[in-house]
Order: structure tokens, then C-alpha cells, then sequence
């Protein structure tokens, strides 16, 4: 029987950036591959975008498939969101393994990510992102997803919903991991939650930037493999 494993997208992102990864991972994995609330096409939530409604939707998820204690990948957003599930539901995940996660937030880290999430801009600098965002997201407006991801990452701006003691309270196998050419993430704060984590390992992939679609697949799979 294979052991369940969860891939979760970051922000802005949808369940089907991880295609080439799940066919890799299929033979190892009982793999699943959800879109979070208003993503991938998904309804709009009536409240708003957090890290809390997405935990709330992952363990909605795990619950409805009957999985016990799946292994879950978090991609950036989506490993903040697996570790606040883990704080919170601490029976519900397996191991747990981040890439690219930002889990340092503070006023001046979010006014720095709200630059770069302005519709119109996208529209005007980069034409074949938000030519992407629109493939993903429908038929919802990407421009609505893009709003309400700007809106969470204000309020994690003035309250991060996990602080560097909430680490020590999760108790899952995990493994942290930071691309070496990431420039959105610090390897300071990576480090900072790889040393809170009671069971946890810390991983650096050479040659690998931030976005998603750049991340060598089999490097990936094979470090995924190893917890």
C-alpha cells in the first residue's frame, strides 16, 4: 500500500504546476494534488484569503479522502501552510517537506512582496505571467486571486500567523529546503525554523531558483523521497 502524499502549491499557484512532478512521484506515492480555496478554478471563498482557511481546507481535504496522516510537500505558501497544519491539527499530517517557503513576515518583508502584485503592472511588464495566471486560475478573474493574495500577505505583514516558538511545538518528521539561487527567501530564516523544528532536516538544491517551474523535477522527487 502506498503511502499518501500530499503536493500543495504556493501562492498565486495550482495544483496543475505539479503535473510532471506527481508522474514522477506516482510510483512511490499515493499522490493527490488539491487546489487551495479560489485557486486553479476553484469557487472564491466568502471570506478572505489566510493561511488559517487554507489549513482549514487541507485538513477538510485529508479528512474527506480518508488519508491517515499523509506525508505533505509545500511548495513556498503551501509549506507555511503544511507547518501551520501541523501546529494546529498535530495528529492530522505525516512528514511534512518545504521548498521555498517565506516564513520570516513583517511589515517591510510584506510591502516588498506588494510591489510585485499590482494586476495592472503584470499586465504591462509581464504580459506572459499574467497571460499563465489566467490559464490557471480559470474562469475565475486571476486579477481577483491576485488582490486577495496581496490582501493575506498584508495582514501576515502585521501579524505572522506562526512565530518562531510555534516551531517547537510541531512535532513532525520534516525536511526544510531553500533553493541556492532563491532570492525571495533568506537561507537566515530557513535556518531559524530548521533549528525550532524538533525532528527536522535542512537541504539546499544547487542550482535552483525560486519559481516552481524552474526546479529540476527529478531533484526534487528524489529529495522528497528521502524523508
Amino acid at each position: 500500500m502506498k503511502t499518501p502524499l500530499i503536493l500543495l502549491h504556493g501562492a498565486l499557484g495550482a495544483a496543475a504546476q505539479f503535473e510532471k512532478l506527481a508522474k514522477e512521484l506516482s510510483d512511490y506515492y499515493e499522490v493527490h494534488v488539491p487546489n487551495l480555496p479560489g485557486h486553479g478554478g476553484t469557487r472564491m471563498p466568502d471570506e478572505s484569503f489566510s493561511i488559517a482557511l487554507f489549513a482549514d481546507a487541507l485538513a477538510g481535504y485529508i479528512r474527506t479522502n480518508d488519508l491517515e496522516q499523509p506525508s505533505i510537500f509545500g511548495y513556498s505558501m503551501g509549506g507555511y501552510v503544511a507547518m501551520y497544519l501541523a501546529r494546529h491539527f498535530p495528529n492530522m499530517p505525516g512528514n511534512i517537506i518545504t521548498l521555498g517557503t517565506k516564513f520570516h513576515w513583517d511589515a517591510p518583508t510584506a510591502a516588498r512582496e506588494l510591489k510585485m502584485l499590482d494586476p495592472g503592472t503584470i499586465e504591462t511588464k509581464v504580459p506572459a505571467f499574467a497571460s499563465a495566471l489566467a490559464t490557471l486560475h480559470a474562469p475565475n478573474d486571476w486579477k481577483e486571486v491576485v488582490h486577495n493574495t496581496a490582501l493575506m500577505l498584508e495582514e501576515m505583514g502585521r501579524h505572522n500567523p506562526l512565530s518562531l516558538d510555534d516551531y517547537k511545538d510541531i512535532k513532525s518528521p520534516s525536511l526544510i529546503m531553500l533553493g541556492d539561487r532563491d532570492k525571495m527567501v533568506t537561507l537566515d530564516e530557513t535556518a531559524a525554523v530548521y533549528r525550532q523544528l524538533p525532528a527536522a532536516q535542512m537541504a539546499v538544491l544547487p542550482g535552483t531558483p525560486h519559481p516552481i517551474e524552474q526546479v529540476e523535477v527529478e531533484l526534487l522527487s528524489g529529495m522528497i523521497g528521502r524523508v
